[in-house]
């Protein structure tokens, strides 16, 4: 039987790691994320896991590249400032083919900006913030128990696709505690990792591994002599994970004529004020993009041909929004709702469904 705790969201972001069978975490302390490498720093040495507190973001990213490099599952944590320091290890990381996993906990920017809650990392979370054009899978919880679970898929999805991916998270999911079920999570079997970098005596056909961005790897993996064969196969990976690995829930859209487009805490405001116009009967639905990338784009592409119309609402001055107006292809308008509708004009400020309610009505 799972067992049930109350728990912040950074908690549950351990909570998940150890249910995935985390080996280490390599992390620095940053707000509004402290909460994750203290819980990993009590939890891991005592289970005989690792953790360490690197000196800088640049050098946890780098660590995961050896941890990643031997096989084990790593992982890290960073707020918006720490991400940006990340985006070089991070680029190298997916050049090299290495699975792991970071949680990212956005706050206010751009700089240093705000130590509170906003949504203004998605572009350099799902356009890649390093050099090179890469891609990594990005997950969007909305609730203390999915980003539990979606810590577990991460890993599942690194592990799938030798790739780093990415739990997108805010300083309100973070902090917030609500009821968690711990529990493991099967998503199916994954291939071994036998490009791993053991050691030639532990591997069972006694060759040498190396691992470096290209050419990639060495038999059993990569060998690719070239460079344009050797992006054929990233390009070939990153083609798979955007037909295959595509998430997003719909809420209310079946008459839908106006549909709110949100994700991560925005997306619970958006739902209840979704619910308050349905009670006053006007036909209103939500798309909850849950991977940001690969993006939902096929159904608002369905909704576009249903002649809906479109209100993205994201705690930021209009990122996702663009990708909305990608599915739109301009047939449908696109409507946006952000960080300057807050309750307050200060960091401490959120979008509430009231706001988004009178939104709703004025486009009705």
């Amino acid at each position: 039987m799972a067992e049930r705790i109350l728990a912040q969201g950074n908690e549950a972001v351990g909570w998940g790691a150890l249910s995935a069978g985390c080996d280490g975490f390599f992390g620095y302390p940053i707000t509004p994320q402290n909460e994750i490498p203290e819980w990993f720093s009590r939890e891991l040495p005592k289970r005989g896991k690792v953790f360490v507190q690197s000196q800088s973001e640049t050098g946890a990213v780098m660590m995961l590249y050896g941890g990643a490099a031997g096989g084990s599952r790593v992982m890290t944590s960073t707020a918006s400032p720490g991400w940006g320091l990340m985006q070089e290890g991070l680029s190298h990381l997916a050049a090299a083919e290495l699975p792991c996993v970071i949680v990212l906990v956005q706050r206010g920017g751009p700089g240093q900006g705000s130590v509170q809650h906003a949504q203004m990392d998605y572009l350099a979370v799902t356009r890649s913030g390093g050099g090179g054009g890469y891609k990594n899978i990005s997950l969007a919880p909305a609730s203390v128990q999915e980003i539990h679970d979606m810590v577990q898929l991460a890993f599942h999805l690194a592990d799938k696709y030798c790739n780093p991916a990415i739990v997108l998270s805010d300083g309100i999911l973070g902090l917030v505690a609500e009821t968690l079920e711990i529990k493991t999570l099967d998503f199916g079997p994954l291939p071994e990792k036998d490009w791993a970098l053991l050691g030639r005596d532990r591997q069972k056909d006694g060759q040498r591994r190396y691992i470096h961005s290209y050419p990639s790897g060495a038999p059993p993996r990569g060998g690719y002599v070239n460079y344009v064969p050797w992006l054929e196969h990233m390009g070939q990976k990153y083609q798979q994970m955007a037909e295959a690995e595509v998430r997003y829930e719909g809420y209310r859209l079946e008459d839908a004529e106006l549909v709110l487009v949100a994700y991560g805490y925005v997306s619970r405001v958006c739902k209840e004020a979704v619910n308050a116009a349905r009670s006053d009967g006007i036909k209103v639905g939500l798309v909850r993009p849950i991977t940001l990338w690969p993006f939902p784009y096929q159904v608002l592409k369905d909704a576009v041909g249903r002649g809906c119309r479109f209100l993205a609402v994201e705690d930021s001055l209009g990122l996702m929004v663009e990708d909305v107006r990608v599915a739109a292809e301009g047939r449908a308008e696109v409507h946006f709702l952000g960080l300057l509708s807050r309750h307050l004009p200060t960091g401490t400020g959120m979008i509430l469904p009231g706001r988004v309610l009178k939104e709703i009505r004025r486009l009705s």
